[in-house]
């Protein structure tokens, strides 16, 4: 039995490798992932950026209009003998404040918070890229795929086209016979009844082939003169006996990754027990003009004192400074976050145990489904052989007399089936390798190309 060459790899050409690689960069599923990717990588970013300092400039203008009543304890201005504020006081009060400041502010300490928060979207990040790889397993494995089905609707054309050669060769003959005598209407009728099943198959071929090349050019965008210039041989793949192990699916590796990214966020959660720590620094400016307080009548003076301010002043205000901010208890929020955050852990743990085992036995039956193709296809060469051999003998036979023209075209059909069918075990042997290889997560890894 003929294999290709190699130690567990998937021979492909050149230019079957150009469409595999269109066909990945076309691909919206995975640019999808990709933006993904790139929106939890701005999401790490963001929460470093916590520790960047911000600053904040602001201003603020107010116009006040009030009236302030005081009721206190009377006071009695020495010498004069003046008592003032007996009994409720009420005063009128005007005037306009301006406040201007910048300030920053900075996290010195978030309790790990921004670490392991960053650290849970990095691992995030890694499941993703796992994730697209195993996209483009499958992309992989659809592009071969559809290329093989094309190849196979090219070999059963050139099958038809052999059987129709030989259909018209029996019909010259045998229309030449029954002109001599030799030979009655029904072998002609007979043999022009399997020339129109042939036409008739050729119709249905043109029809799929016109699906498979719309699939192609989906996948990669080929045209069709670009779709007939790769190229590509059915060869069968060998795997050898080396041990093959679902480790390094990238399913797995992905779910690791989210494992790891909860435990941090299950540390995060831990973290908000700790005390935030923050600085602040900036500069103020604050202003009192035009402002005036009148008061009620004054005792003695019998008339109210209007207390005018033209303006009051404190500018530059420096100001630099520490905060603390600890949350003792917050309900039982915290609590309940942190119960949430083990159980994803869980979950995620209970999804990597479950999928190793289905891999493993997905990984078991594809690779014995493996091992019976290789069978077959031992078995359909000799079925090939034998069919092929019989229509010869058959043709001889027929032109001998020996046979008639129902075993004749019998012969045919039976070699047409045996040619076709060892296609189809030929291509199911292909895509069962490729399946096998695919659970180890080391597809694209085993794909050699053919200068």
């Amino acid at each position: 039995m003929l294999f290709a060459n190699g130690n567990a790899q998937i021979i492909i050409s050149s230019s079957l490798n150009e469409a595999i690689n269109k066909a990945i960069e076309k691909n919206s599923s995975i640019k999808n992932k990709e933006l993904e990717i790139e929106k939890i990588n701005l999401q790490k970013k963001g929460v470093w950026n916590k520790y960047i300092p911000t600053v904040e400039a602001s201003g603020l203008y107010t116009y006040y209009d009030n009236k302030l009543t005081i009721d206190a304890g009377p006071v009695t201005v020495p010498v004069v003998n003046l008592t003032l504020f007996e009994g409720k006081q009420t005063f009128d009060n005007y005037g306009n404040i301006f406040n201007g400041s910048v300030m920053a502010k900075t996290i010195l300490f978030s309790g790990m918070q921004i670490p392991n928060g960053a650290k849970a979207l990095e691992q995030k990040a890694k499941g993703a890229e796992y994730l697209k790889e195993s996209e483009k397993d499958i992309i992989i494995k659809e592009v071969i795929n559809t290329f093989d089905q094309l190849t196979l609707l090219n070999e059963v054309e050139k099958l038809l086209n052999d059987s129709d050669k030989r259909l018209q060769t029996e019909t010259k003959r045998v229309s030449k016979a029954i002109e001599q005598g030799l030979a009655v209407p029904y072998d002609r009728d007979k043999i022009k009844l399997a020339s129109l099943e042939l036409n008739s198959k050729k119709i249905e071929l043109e029809g799929k082939r016109k699906l498979v090349y719309r699939k192609i050019h989906y996948l990669t965008d080929y045209t069709d003169s670009e779709i007939n210039n790769v190229k590509h041989d059915l060869l069968p793949y060998r795997i050898t006996e080396e041990k093959l192990s679902p480790e390094n699916k990238q399913e797995i590796k992905a779910l690791e990754s989210f494992k790891l990214a909860n435990e941090y966020m299950l540390k995060k959660e831990k973290g908000t027990y700790l005390p935030t720590l923050g600085a602040f620094g900036g500069m103020t400016y604050s202003s009192l003009f035009d402002a005036n307080t009148t008061t009620p009548v004054i005792p003695g003076l019998n008339k109210p004192l209007n207390l005018e301010i033209n303006e009051m002043t404190i500018s530059p205000n420096w100001m630099i400074g520490a905060a603390m901010k600890w949350e003792v208890f917050t309900g039982f929020e915290r609590k309940h976050k942190i119960h949430e955050a083990k159980i994803n852990i869980e979950q995620v743990q209970n999804q990597i145990d479950d999928t190793k085992e289905k891999l493993e036995l997905l990984l078991e039956n594809n690779y014995v489904n493996y091992t019976v193709l290789n069978q077959k296809i031992e078995i359909v060469t000799q079925q090939e052989k034998i069919a092929d051999n019989n229509l010869v003998l058959a043709i001889k036979q027929y032109k001998e007399g020996l046979i008639n023209i129902s075993e004749r075209l019998e012969a045919e059909n039976d070699s047409y089936k045996a040619s076709v069918n060892k296609i189809n075990i030929l291509i199911e042997q292909r895509m069962s390798a490729i399946e096998t290889i695919t659970v180890t997560g080391e597809l694209a890894q085993h794909l050699s190309k053919l200068n």
